[in-house]
């Protein structure tokens, strides 16, 4: 039998309207060349002529997360699932962010679980929340924290569990540069906060073929 898809548009909260007045791409292209003299280059020698544009075309994409509505991603819900109702889990959600502090990459992966209440989401929706909050300035916490809440205002699970795992470059190639170091973040809610045994079995899952 076919999968019921339910539309959930009644249920999700509206996008908040963002008070950021964008600057043209001639203002942002020569904000560039202000920093390229001021890190010390000449911007009008040959190998650096194009870079502005390179740049502007490199953060539009680094940062689509801007432009796009996570909870969007989550408006389907498969009710026909022929009464699954246990964890799902989805591992190793690849991700590349920019810390909003300095500026530059932290890498690593997401994983996401939880206990369906009406129906399940296509899996790959799950990959497209942490794309879209990654493609923003972040700090892991705040991204964590943001995967949980779209999730749970989205799909009403009985239970999220989200665990990021990553590499910081502000800490590896800058400041104390120690090359390796990760941090890891979770969140908890429903029955994985209420339940010790939960966090332990999502854990488990989440380590046991590895």
């Amino acid at each position: 039998m076919d999968a019921v898809v339910k539309p959930l548009q009644s249920r999700m909260p509206k996008p908040a309207v963002s008070p950021v007045v964008v600057p043209s791409r001639q203002e942002a292209e020569e904000a560039v060349r202000t920093l390229l003299r001021w890190a010390g280059d000449d911007p009008s020698r040959e190998g650096l002529l194009d870079t502005p544009k390179r740049v502007v075309k490199a953060y539009q994409e680094l940062f689509a997360g801007y432009r796009e509505d996570a909870n969007a991603h989550l408006e389907r819900v498969f009710e026909e699932v022929e009464g699954y109702d246990d964890m799902v889990l989805v591992r190793d959600i690849s991700f590349a962010s920019h810390c909003e502090h300095h500026m530059v990459p932290f890498i690593g992966k997401a994983h996401i679980a939880y206990y369906p209440s009406e129906g399940v989401v296509g899996l790959s929706k799950l990959a497209r929340v942490v794309e879209t909050f990654a493609r923003r300035l972040q700090t892991q916490e705040t991204m964590t924290a943001q995967i949980t809440d779209a999730i749970d205002s989205v799909l009403k699970p009985r239970g999220i569990a989200v665990m990021i795992e990553a590499e910081h470059m502000c800490m590896s190639i800058r400041g104390i540069q120690k090359q390796g170091a990760s941090t890891v973040t979770s969140q908890f809610t429903g029955v994985f906060r209420d339940d010790p045994s939960e966090q332990v079995r999502f854990y488990t899952l989440l380590r046991g073929f590895k």
